[in-house]
């Protein structure tokens, strides 16, 4: 593991169960310095061994991965409790209630079954920071093992299942005492994945009628063709079910896309614009500011600023958006793919709670969420994904940036050019916004041509 830059990703360590990075023993080596290194910096609480929690998503390969990280957390002393079947954001609030000296949750959110993830969640139930990660990286690279000193006992404790009924007890407290969902008839799929055993449970419980899509995960289906990243299943329930509107989830549950009573999706960026304007009307809105990344729609910028709601732009990525929010103090922040973070009731992204949040809000002021959807309009946008070789930076292309500028410039103010490479896969993202689709779309095959040619990879278009 010389080369230690390959573990950590943008989210967590991700890859194929068997191959590297995840292999047995790099996975229990890794388990064992971070507790180790957690645990250094701990206070002492000389209450027997410190506790780690653990949940995964459906994905087959998960109950072999949790074995193998519970046995590196014993070589450091540390005793997992098993949270079982639980979304990522349930480990994000646990961990500081039950004072655990981290969270760790295997899944590898919106990747194909064959791939699985570990993500690290330090005491306060925030990601793991990318200092700690490099560190880790170091640790493993010189190949230093914590000595084995297994805590007297079993490996994990008991009683997981139980505490993962105080995150939906959490979950209902969120949702307004004064209002109900009932009479409401809602269409909720759950990606064959992490949320399958509680969200249908818990808009029952708050009164809806609600009809259950992706809830029989096999270990091989999750995100497969239903969920947060193929809709479409989702959509055309709702209007089978002449549903009130439609929820999908990712396979951790960390984010959230709807459906409004038409069948039309609904998503983060409109999302975000619905709960910030119902936060403003209610004086809520602290600083009245959004945080957003640069990838949301050009229209919902100017929507939430023509409703004096100024927008702080972050790079692409929940860290950064959570790192926004705590620096500014600030209510409400997200990404267009539904992940949003409604800072009063947690620190991290929660598609169930966001999915509680909408429906307070469409609920508190009684107008069908088609209504809401046309309230800002989308400007036309056109992303390109170019697959890649090589990442050359791009502040060393003069011909790409100043193709760029040149793109930008012509679109005179009524729109965006944004270009950054994907941190998770082989390819260079265009995005561009504006006004006429023809237009943008001529745009973004000019700089995806000018870039393969600048960089020498025409032949891998």
């Amino acid at each position: 593991m010389s080369h230690h830059e390959a573990l950590f990703g943008t989210d967590g360590i991700r890859g194929i169960p068997g191959k590297p990075p995840l292999m047995p023993e790099t996975i229990s080596a890794v388990a064992a310095i971070c507790a180790k290194l957690l645990r250094a910096r701990a206070p002492s609480n000389g209450s027997g061994a410190p506790k780690i929690l653990i949940a995964r998503d459906t994905r087959g390969s998960g109950p072999k991965l949790v074995k193998t990280l519970t046995a590196g957390f014993a070589s450091a002393g540390c005793r997992a409790i098993d949270l079982g079947v639980a979304p990522t954001p349930a480990v994000a609030y646990l961990t500081p209630k039950l004072k655990a000296l981290a969270g760790v949750v295997v899944s590898a959110s919106h990747n194909p079954a064959q791939f699985n993830g570990i993500k690290f969640f330090t005491s306060d139930g925030l990601k793991m920071d990318p200092a700690t990660e490099s560190q880790v990286e170091r640790e493993l690279a010189r190949g230093r093992r914590a000595p084995a000193k297994p805590p007297r006992g079993p490996l994990a404790l008991q009683g997981g299942a139980s505490q993962v009924r105080g995150y939906i007890d959490f979950l209902r407290s969120t949702f307004p005492a004064t209002l109900d969902l009932s009479g409401m008839r809602l269409v909720v799929d759950c990606a064959q994945g992490a949320a399958y055993g509680i969200a249908p449970a818990l808009f029952r419980a708050l009164g809806a009628e609600v009809f259950a899509l992706g809830c029989s995960p096999d270990g091989r289906n999750i995100n497969s063709g239903c969920g947060a990243l193929f809709p479409a299943a989702m959509q055309k329930a709702v209007l089978r079910h002449r549903a009130h509107a439609g929820i999908c989830f990712d396979g951790d549950a960390d984010r959230c896309l709807f459906a409004d009573e038409k069948g039309a999706l609904i998503d983060g960026d409109a999302l975000i614009c619905l709960s910030a304007m119902y936060l403003k009307r209610q004086g809520l809105l602290l600083g009245d500011k959004v945080v957003l990344t640069v990838m949301s729609n050009y229209g919902c910028l100017k929507y939430l600023e023509s409703h004096g709601v100024s927008v702080v732009s972050v790079p692409v990525g929940d860290r950064n958006v959570t790192e926004a929010i705590e620096k500014e103090g600030l209510s409400i922040g997200g990404e267009a793919s539904g992940h949003i973070i409604f800072r009063e009731f947690a620190a991290t992204g929660d598609g169930m709670l966001t999915a509680l949040q909408t429906l307070a809000a469409v609920r508190a002021q009684g107008l069908p969420l088609s209504a809401h959807r046309k309230s800002f309009r989308a400007t036309p946008q056109i992303i390109k994904n170019v697959k890649v070789v090589r990442k050359p930076p791009l502040q060393g292309l003069p011909r790409t940036k100043a193709l760029i500028e040149r793109c930008a410039r012509g679109l005179g103010g009524g729109g965006r050019v944004f270009v950054r490479y994907s941190g998770t896969e082989p390819l260079l993202r265009i995005m561009v916004e504006g006004p006429s689709l023809p237009a943008i779309s001529r745009m973004a095959r000019e700089l995806a041509t000018g870039y393969l040619l600048e960089t020498g990879q025409e032949v891998f278009k």
